[in-house]
């Protein structure tokens, strides 16, 4: 369904995407922003999901600057050797690259942004930063906190597991206090990661609840 694609940030700076479009008319474009594991199989298949309900959707190989083409799966020695992107991350860049598919999404509709772990930071600051976004969703991102005095422009939902190791709920409750206005919702049982059937930690139950509010927040919120 998906075809990789390049696109060009405002430096100048080329740098991947994949593409998946739905099969007739868009009613919008999503952004789908990558966890540490690159633009893998599972992020793929978000957009081929996110095409078959209607969407274009793109996902922007934002390790690109560098690493090109990075992509890993979840055993232990492919998690520890993408926990490298993460040191020192590069926000700027990040969001370079993330405005840039968001301008090349705009032909489709109004855009939303959804990202996970790493890229649910992006969508958040994406919502806070960028412009021609409509409305943002993240999953399990660690870091929000980090910014959560950043207002977001735009209507923004956030998902968290309970029993995310990396996410302490008092984290999650710096987030609600701080926006409240920001929809959060955590699940019990849920650890990080809950969304990806891939890994470990991908709890059913969770994503099954997680993934029709996604849909239907962007379904309220994407409106021509």
């Amino acid at each position: 369904m998906g075809q990789d694609v390049k696109l060009t940030a405002s430096d100048g700076f080329q740098f991947g995407c994949y593409r998946a479009d739905p099969a007739g008319a868009p009613k919008g474009a999503i952004v789908v922003i990558q966890e540490i594991f690159g633009v893998n199989h599972h992020i793929r298949l978000i957009c081929d999901r996110l095409a078959k309900e209607g969407y274009v959707a793109f996902a922007p190989s934002i390790f690109d600057r560098t690493e090109p083409d990075f992509q890993s799966g979840y055993s232990p020695d492919e998690i520890e050797n993408a926990l490298k992107f993460v040191g020192n991350p590069d926000w700027a860049a990040y969001l370079r690259d993330t405005q840039a598919t968001i301008d090349a999404a705009r032909p489709a509709g109004p855009v939303g942004i959804i990202g996970f772990c790493l890229g649910g930071v992006i969508a958040y600051l994406a919502a806070a930063r960028l412009t021609s976004v409509s409305a943002a969703v993240g999953y399990y991102g660690g870091g929000i906190v980090h910014f959560a005095d950043e207002q977001p422009k735009v209507p923004t939902q956030l998902h968290f597991g309970e029993k995310d190791a990396h996410i302490p709920l008092t984290d999650v409750g710096t987030i609600k206090a701080k926006q409240p206005d920001v929809e959060v919702f955590t699940y019990p049982g849920a650890d990080h990661g809950f969304h990806c059937d891939a890994r470990a930690s991908y709890d059913k139950a969770s994503s099954d609840i997680a993934w029709p509010r996604s849909l239907g927040f962007f379904a309220k919120h994407l409106q021509v």
